[in-house]
């Protein structure tokens, strides 16, 4: 019975409560206090705490999602997402080869999704537009003071991608579920990133000599 038990838990772990969903269920919209919510997790990569991702600008996170151009108009006013920098990507490239494979090659892409945009503005007033990955959970999500967030997770290749909705404490409801779904949709509908060196070609980012083939799959 014992060791029924103990399989029956192990097979419970590997299975992320949201991972992989195309829309976000009731039951998976569960809100908690940002000093409860999970945070960014590192295993025994302590070395990627010091790598840093930037704030993207709303043609990056069209390009990220793989969604097509909206039309005079800012796509998802009310959402906020922050990219790996270059130094990031090279970054990991290196410490990849310095570790003769041992080191992750895995990156990681967050967007908060807030309930309003007034809401977004002032925490992007508040917010660095450049972070390392190591303070995110302190600064920008516990930081976070007054407020709930639902988190998702989702593993794409070499990139993993975090989702948290964001609204005021006691709030029912989320007032940008819709943009909250078509996200979550677009995350799960696009394919592994085989390569995130491909990034460095996004808009904003400072023109490098790299020339290995892309190798973003879409």
């Amino acid at each position: 019975m014992e060791e029924k038990k103990k399989k029956n838990n192990k097979k419970q772990k590997h299975q992320h409560p949201n991972d992989q969903t195309t829309k976000p269920a009731a039951a998976e919209l569960s809100f908690k206090p940002s000093s409860d919510v999970k945070g960014l997790r590192f295993g025994g990569q302590f070395i990627v705490k010091s790598f840093t991702i930037r704030r993207a600008k709303p043609p990056e996170l069209l390009k990220l999602l793989d969604f097509p151009p909206f039309s005079n108009k800012v796509p998802f006013p009310s959402t906020t997402a922050f990219l790996p920098t270059n130094f990031t990507i090279l970054a990991h490239q290196a410490w990849h080869t310095l570790t003769l494979g041992l080191g992750t090659k895995k990156s990681k892409v967050l967007l908060f999704v807030f309930e309003t945009e007034t809401m977004k503005v002032a925490v992007d007033r508040v917010w660095p537009t450049e972070i390392p990955l190591g303070e995110v959970n302190k600064k920008l999500i516990r930081g976070l003071k007054g407020c709930e967030m639902a988190r998702f997770k989702f593993r794409k290749g070499c990139l993993t991608f975090y989702v948290y909705a964001v609204r005021g404490n006691g709030n029912l409801g989320f007032c940008r579920a819709d943009d909250l779904r078509i996200i979550l949709q677009s995350v799960v509908e696009l394919k592994d990133f085989l390569d995130h060196t491909s990034m460095l070609a996004m808009p904003n980012q400072r023109s490098i000599n790299y020339n290995h083939p892309v190798a973003m799959a879409h």
